[in-house]
Protein backbone atom coordinates (compact mmCIF):
# COMPACT_ATOMS: atom_id res chain seq x y z
CA UNK A 1 0.00 0.00 0.00
CA UNK A 2 1.27 3.47 -1.03
CA UNK A 3 1.61 5.52 2.16
CA UNK A 4 -0.25 8.75 2.12
CA UNK A 5 1.61 12.12 1.66
CA UNK A 6 1.59 13.97 5.19
CA UNK A 7 -0.57 17.15 5.09
CA UNK A 8 0.83 21.04 5.09
CA UNK A 9 -0.65 21.00 8.32
CA UNK A 10 1.39 18.29 9.28
CA UNK A 11 4.56 19.48 7.62
CA UNK A 12 4.42 22.74 9.48
CA UNK A 13 3.80 21.28 12.99
CA UNK A 14 6.72 18.92 12.51
CA UNK A 15 9.02 21.51 10.78
CA UNK A 16 8.17 24.20 14.15
CA UNK A 17 8.57 20.68 16.45
CA UNK A 18 11.74 20.52 14.90
CA UNK A 19 13.21 24.34 16.01
CA UNK A 20 11.68 24.06 19.19
CA UNK A 21 13.73 20.29 19.69
CA UNK A 22 16.77 22.46 18.60
CA UNK A 23 16.08 25.27 21.09
CA UNK A 24 15.20 27.63 18.81
CA UNK A 25 11.67 29.31 19.59
CA UNK A 26 12.09 33.42 18.63
CA UNK A 27 13.94 35.21 15.98
CA UNK A 28 15.88 37.72 17.07
CA UNK A 29 17.52 41.10 15.10
CA UNK A 30 19.10 44.09 15.95
CA UNK A 31 17.41 46.24 13.45
CA UNK A 32 13.90 46.46 12.67
CA UNK A 33 12.59 44.96 9.47
CA UNK A 34 9.25 45.89 7.62
CA UNK A 35 8.54 42.49 6.98
CA UNK A 36 5.10 43.24 5.57
CA UNK A 37 5.96 46.43 3.68
CA UNK A 38 5.87 46.31 -0.52
CA UNK A 39 8.87 47.48 -1.61
CA UNK A 40 8.83 48.97 -5.07
CA UNK A 41 9.76 47.66 -7.98
CA UNK A 42 13.08 47.89 -9.82
CA UNK A 43 12.77 51.01 -12.14
CA UNK A 44 9.62 51.93 -10.55
CA UNK A 45 9.20 55.73 -10.80
CA UNK A 46 8.67 57.40 -7.45
CA UNK A 47 7.03 60.40 -8.60
CA UNK A 48 2.90 59.28 -9.01
CA UNK A 49 2.42 61.88 -11.23
CA UNK A 50 2.97 60.12 -14.67
CA UNK A 51 1.99 61.18 -18.32
CA UNK A 52 -1.16 62.84 -19.02
CA UNK A 53 -3.85 60.28 -20.24
CA UNK A 54 -5.85 60.98 -23.45
CA UNK A 55 -8.72 62.12 -21.01
CA UNK A 56 -6.69 64.47 -19.09
CA UNK A 57 -5.96 62.72 -15.89
CA UNK A 58 -2.55 61.36 -15.27
CA UNK A 59 -2.09 57.65 -15.69
CA UNK A 60 -1.25 55.46 -12.69
CA UNK A 61 0.07 51.74 -12.62
CA UNK A 62 -1.49 48.91 -13.41
CA UNK A 63 -3.10 47.09 -10.64
CA UNK A 64 -1.41 44.15 -9.35
CA UNK A 65 -2.95 40.74 -10.09
CA UNK A 66 -2.30 39.13 -6.92
CA UNK A 67 -5.86 38.70 -5.10
CA UNK A 68 -6.46 41.15 -2.04
CA UNK A 69 -4.93 37.89 0.14
CA UNK A 70 -2.18 38.15 -1.30
CA UNK A 71 -1.37 41.70 -1.28
CA UNK A 72 0.64 42.93 1.78
CA UNK A 73 -0.28 45.43 3.97
CA UNK A 74 2.58 48.64 5.48
CA UNK A 75 3.54 48.30 8.49
CA UNK A 76 2.68 51.95 10.27
CA UNK A 77 5.62 54.60 10.23
CA UNK A 78 5.17 54.75 14.19
CA UNK A 79 6.10 51.18 14.82
CA UNK A 80 9.02 51.29 12.81
CA UNK A 81 10.44 54.03 14.66
CA UNK A 82 9.74 52.81 18.10
CA UNK A 83 11.86 49.80 16.93
CA UNK A 84 14.51 50.95 15.44
CA UNK A 85 15.10 54.18 17.89
CA UNK A 86 18.49 52.73 19.63
CA UNK A 87 18.36 52.12 23.49
CA UNK A 88 19.75 54.26 25.35
CA UNK A 89 22.87 53.64 27.43
CA UNK A 90 22.73 52.12 30.86
CA UNK A 91 23.27 54.41 33.97
CA UNK A 92 25.48 52.51 36.18
CA UNK A 93 24.42 52.43 40.04
CA UNK A 94 26.61 51.86 43.31
CA UNK A 95 23.90 49.40 44.95
CA UNK A 96 26.23 48.49 47.61
CA UNK A 97 26.98 52.30 48.36
CA UNK A 98 29.68 53.36 50.98
CA UNK A 99 28.78 50.40 53.64
CA UNK A 100 28.44 46.92 51.73
CA UNK A 101 26.87 44.58 53.59
CA UNK A 102 30.21 42.52 55.51
CA UNK A 103 28.89 38.80 56.31
CA UNK A 104 26.41 36.46 54.56
CA UNK A 105 23.74 37.80 57.16
CA UNK A 106 23.80 41.34 56.21
CA UNK A 107 23.97 40.32 52.76
CA UNK A 108 20.73 38.17 53.17
CA UNK A 109 18.55 41.10 54.69
CA UNK A 110 20.11 43.50 52.60
CA UNK A 111 19.08 40.98 49.47
CA UNK A 112 15.50 40.86 50.70
CA UNK A 113 15.12 44.80 51.36
CA UNK A 114 17.26 46.90 49.25
CA UNK A 115 14.81 49.34 47.47
CA UNK A 116 14.56 48.77 43.51
CA UNK A 117 16.68 45.93 43.38
CA UNK A 118 14.55 43.17 41.81
CA UNK A 119 13.85 44.19 38.06
CA UNK A 120 10.34 42.52 38.58
CA UNK A 121 7.89 43.23 41.17
CA UNK A 122 5.64 40.57 40.05
CA UNK A 123 7.36 37.72 42.42
CA UNK A 124 8.81 37.27 45.45
CA UNK A 125 12.17 38.42 46.38
CA UNK A 126 14.42 34.73 47.57
CA UNK A 127 17.02 34.62 48.86
CA UNK A 128 20.16 32.01 48.39
CA UNK A 129 21.13 28.99 50.88
CA UNK A 130 24.06 27.37 51.83
CA UNK A 131 27.04 28.74 53.99
CA UNK A 132 30.16 30.41 53.47
CA UNK A 133 33.22 28.60 52.26
CA UNK A 134 31.22 26.04 50.37
CA UNK A 135 32.66 23.31 48.08
CA UNK A 136 30.91 24.36 45.81
CA UNK A 137 28.60 27.61 44.53
CA UNK A 138 25.63 27.27 42.06
CA UNK A 139 24.60 30.74 40.61
CA UNK A 140 21.52 30.40 38.05
CA UNK A 141 20.20 33.59 36.47
CA UNK A 142 16.97 33.85 38.71
CA UNK A 143 14.55 31.87 41.05
CA UNK A 144 11.92 30.06 39.11
CA UNK A 145 8.61 31.45 38.74
CA UNK A 146 7.21 29.36 41.23
CA UNK A 147 9.55 29.87 44.30
CA UNK A 148 7.94 31.54 47.16
CA UNK A 149 10.37 31.33 49.81
CA UNK A 150 13.16 28.88 48.55
CA UNK A 151 15.50 29.18 45.76
CA UNK A 152 14.75 26.71 42.88
CA UNK A 153 11.83 24.64 44.53
CA UNK A 154 10.56 23.94 41.30
CA UNK A 155 11.91 21.35 38.45
CA UNK A 156 15.05 23.19 37.94
CA UNK A 157 15.62 22.70 41.37
CA UNK A 158 15.23 18.59 41.13
CA UNK A 159 17.28 18.51 38.37
CA UNK A 160 20.09 20.32 40.10
CA UNK A 161 19.68 18.01 43.61
CA UNK A 162 20.12 14.90 40.84
CA UNK A 163 23.55 17.30 39.27
CA UNK A 164 24.83 17.57 42.67
CA UNK A 165 23.99 13.40 43.80
CA UNK A 166 26.05 12.61 40.23
CA UNK A 167 28.71 14.56 41.38
CA UNK A 168 28.79 13.08 45.08
CA UNK A 169 27.57 16.49 46.45
CA UNK A 170 25.70 16.79 49.45
CA UNK A 171 22.83 19.50 48.29
CA UNK A 172 23.09 21.50 52.15
CA UNK A 173 26.61 21.42 51.93
CA UNK A 174 26.31 23.41 48.18
CA UNK A 175 25.72 27.65 48.24
CA UNK A 176 22.69 28.20 46.01
CA UNK A 177 22.22 31.17 45.11
CA UNK A 178 20.63 33.88 42.04
CA UNK A 179 21.95 36.80 40.13
CA UNK A 180 18.79 38.58 40.54
CA UNK A 181 16.55 38.72 43.52
CA UNK A 182 13.23 37.78 41.77
CA UNK A 183 11.97 36.13 39.17
CA UNK A 184 12.22 38.26 35.72
CA UNK A 185 10.85 37.05 32.39
CA UNK A 186 12.87 37.87 29.41
CA UNK A 187 15.95 39.65 31.78
CA UNK A 188 18.46 40.72 30.53
CA UNK A 189 21.78 40.21 32.30
CA UNK A 190 23.96 42.07 29.87
CA UNK A 191 22.02 45.27 30.88
CA UNK A 192 21.61 44.88 34.44
CA UNK A 193 25.40 44.20 35.13
CA UNK A 194 26.00 47.36 33.04
CA UNK A 195 23.72 48.80 35.56
CA UNK A 196 25.96 47.79 38.59
CA UNK A 197 24.26 44.33 39.19
CA UNK A 198 27.76 42.34 38.70
CA UNK A 199 29.50 44.01 41.51
CA UNK A 200 26.32 43.02 43.55
CA UNK A 201 27.03 39.21 42.13
CA UNK A 202 30.52 39.49 42.60
CA UNK A 203 30.74 40.88 46.20
CA UNK A 204 28.18 38.18 47.20
CA UNK A 205 30.30 35.30 46.12
CA UNK A 206 33.39 37.52 47.69
CA UNK A 207 31.38 36.79 51.09
CA UNK A 208 30.50 32.97 50.18
CA UNK A 209 34.27 32.31 49.73
CA UNK A 210 33.60 28.92 47.65
CA UNK A 211 35.99 26.34 46.64
CA UNK A 212 34.91 26.72 43.25
CA UNK A 213 31.68 28.06 41.25
CA UNK A 214 29.63 27.10 38.53
CA UNK A 215 27.14 29.28 36.93
CA UNK A 216 23.88 27.63 34.92
CA UNK A 217 23.39 30.53 32.24
CA UNK A 218 25.67 31.73 29.72
CA UNK A 219 24.55 35.15 29.84
CA UNK A 220 26.16 35.21 33.61
CA UNK A 221 29.32 35.91 32.24
CA UNK A 222 28.68 39.59 32.56
CA UNK A 223 27.58 39.39 36.26
CA UNK A 224 30.59 37.39 37.09
CA UNK A 225 32.92 40.13 35.40
CA UNK A 226 33.67 37.90 32.11
CA UNK A 227 34.50 39.37 28.38
CA UNK A 228 32.13 37.54 25.90
CA UNK A 229 35.05 36.65 23.50
CA UNK A 230 36.95 34.89 26.54
CA UNK A 231 36.13 31.99 28.28
CA UNK A 232 35.25 32.26 31.77
CA UNK A 233 37.89 30.19 33.94
CA UNK A 234 38.20 31.86 37.35
CA UNK A 235 36.75 34.72 39.32
CA UNK A 236 39.78 37.63 40.67
CA UNK A 237 37.82 39.61 43.51
CA UNK A 238 39.24 41.08 46.78
CA UNK A 239 42.27 39.16 46.41
CA UNK A 240 41.12 35.54 45.90
CA UNK A 241 40.95 33.55 42.78
CA UNK A 242 37.97 31.06 42.40
CA UNK A 243 37.79 28.40 39.55
CA UNK A 244 34.57 28.77 38.00
CA UNK A 245 32.83 27.45 34.50
CA UNK A 246 29.74 28.55 32.77
CA UNK A 247 27.50 25.73 31.67
CA UNK A 248 23.78 26.66 29.83
CA UNK A 249 20.83 27.20 32.17
CA UNK A 250 19.03 24.04 33.66
CA UNK A 251 16.14 24.96 32.02
CA UNK A 252 18.26 24.50 29.15
CA UNK A 253 19.12 21.53 30.40
CA UNK A 254 16.03 19.71 30.50
CA UNK A 255 14.99 20.70 27.53
CA UNK A 256 17.90 19.41 25.36
CA UNK A 257 18.94 16.36 26.63
CA UNK A 258 22.29 16.30 24.89
CA UNK A 259 23.19 19.38 26.45
CA UNK A 260 22.93 17.37 29.72
CA UNK A 261 26.12 15.09 28.48
CA UNK A 262 27.86 17.70 27.40
CA UNK A 263 27.98 19.66 30.26
CA UNK A 264 28.57 16.43 32.37
CA UNK A 265 31.49 16.03 29.95
CA UNK A 266 32.86 19.17 30.59
CA UNK A 267 31.98 18.72 34.37
CA UNK A 268 34.54 15.69 34.46
CA UNK A 269 37.14 17.78 33.07
CA UNK A 270 36.86 20.88 34.78
CA UNK A 271 36.79 19.06 38.00
CA UNK A 272 39.83 16.66 37.63
CA UNK A 273 42.04 20.30 37.25
CA UNK A 274 39.93 22.49 39.45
Amino acid sequence: MTPLAPSLAQEFASALAWWQMAGVDCDFHDDATAWLSDRPAPGAATDSSGPASPHGRADRPAASTASIHERRAPVPAPVLAAVSAPAAAATRRDWLGDSPPADLAAFRQWWMEAPGLAPSSSYPRIAARGNAGAALMVLVPQPEAADTDRLLSGPQGRLLANILAAMGLDENAVYIAAALPSHTPMADLAMLAAEGLDAVTLHHIGLVAPQRLIAFGTGLGAMLGGLPDHPLREINHAGRNIPATLSETLDALMEMPRLKARFWRRWMEWSATN
